[in-house]
């Protein structure tokens, strides 16, 4: 008789031992924990990012409101619709409407005429924090 296995016409087939499968896996999980911590820190810095620069458009819009009426509106929605009713107003600022910071809150605008604070309070929604909860503003 010959070694010859009919069953598999003569060919050995190869294939991963556990071993090798559980220690390729445990590499992947090694790279996952190393990995994951600095994308969520990226996204976070984008989403500050994108804060900053949102409210660097409604403070442009704002300025340019101020030319046409001679002070700042009462609210944001002065930038969209003629809440005044003067003729002055030569709107809307801005080409949508006022939008939400990224984490989905409202912006926070405080206006007494003359001067004006424009902040987001960051992913939590409230005042100070600190990391990605913190207020931003410019």
């Amino acid at each position: 008789m010959s070694n010859f296995d009919a069953g598999n016409n003569g060919k050995r087939h190869k294939g991963f031992t556990l071993i090798e499968i559980l220690v390729v896996m445990a590499i992947i999980g090694m790279l996952a924990v190393m990995v994951a911590p600095n994308l969520f820190n990226q996204r976070a810095g984008a989403m500050q990012d994108a804060a900053r620069s949102q409210i660097s458009a409604l403070e442009a819009a704002l300025d340019t409101y101020r030319l046409d009426m001679g002070d700042y509106p009462d609210s944001l929605q002065g930038l969209v619709e003629n809440e005044s009713g003067r003729a002055a107003w030569n709107g809307p600022y801005l080409r949508r409407d006022v939008p939400l910071d990224p984490w989905g809150n409202e912006y926070v605008y405080d206006v007494d005429g003359r001067s004006f604070t424009l902040v987001s309070y960051g992913a939590d929604g409230e005042r100070g924090g600190e990391d990605v909860d913190a207020d931003i503003g410019l």
